[in-house]
């Protein structure tokens, strides 16, 4: 998960915040086999630790074979056990210091900055790969913490090279300004996984309404 090529905005999916891993593999092969996409976060917020290393071992032979890097939430030490391909920290979470030192140079460290420009600024200097910024919609998958505006992105895009990524509550119909105003990559959970027409059409009509939006 790198910076955009051609100053293209991606998909970043999100799993649901609960499942069972053997049943999640068909929509999430689906998923990932329509269309372009980024990374997948792993987010089993505040599960047993044997919970989200088997819900890893499982997804990570489907999201390896289509080349998307594969990101775990909140834990740098399980990142690091099980060789993810980066770790996603919020403010409450380990410190960036500790997840760098776990996750080493060569692996993705990305920090919930909420709607801070402090908190962004700070991440990027320490050396974070990408800051997210959000909540931006009303979402279900968890209580915000903060509501963030569009204005933001677009500060972030025109000074710094560091990626950002929009969150929070994300939908097809509503990312238009998001990616107009300069997110790099969009991070999306129930706008992919409950889409009424499954994750597969949902992927599709997120890209076509990247290129849309971006160009």
């Amino acid at each position: 998960m790198s910076a955009p090529v051609s100053d293209r905005c991606r998909l970043y999916l999100v799993t649901p915040p609960a499942f069972e891993p053997v049943a999640f593999l068909e929509p999430l092969k689906a998923a990932l086999g329509a269309g372009d996409v980024a990374a997948l976060q792993l987010r089993l917020k505040d599960a047993p630790d044997d919970t989200v290393r088997r819900a890893y071992t499982t997804i990570a032979p489907v999201v390896e074979r289509h080349e998307v890097a594969l990101i775990v939430n909140d834990r740098p030490d399980l990142a690091a056990e099980l060789g993810a391909d980066g770790v996603h920290i919020g403010q409450e979470d380990a410190d960036y210091a500790t997840a760098r030192r776990l996750m080493g140079r060569d692996r993705i460290v990305g920090v919930t900055c909420h709607d801070s420009r402090h908190l962004a600024m700070e991440a990027a200097e320490k050396g974070a790969d990408y800051v997210a910024f959000g909540a931006f919609f009303e979402t279900g998958t968890k209580q915000p913490k903060t509501r963030a505006a569009p204005e933001i992105l677009e500060w972030w895009s025109g000074l710094f090279e560091i990626p950002c990524v929009a969150i929070g509550g994300i939908t097809v119909e509503n990312c238009g300004d998001l990616v107009r105003a300069g997110a790099d990559f969009l991070a999306v959970v129930g706008g992919v996984w409950s889409h009424p027409e499954g994750p597969a059409a949902a992927v599709v009509a997120f890209n076509d309404a990247l290129a849309k939006y971006r160009d």
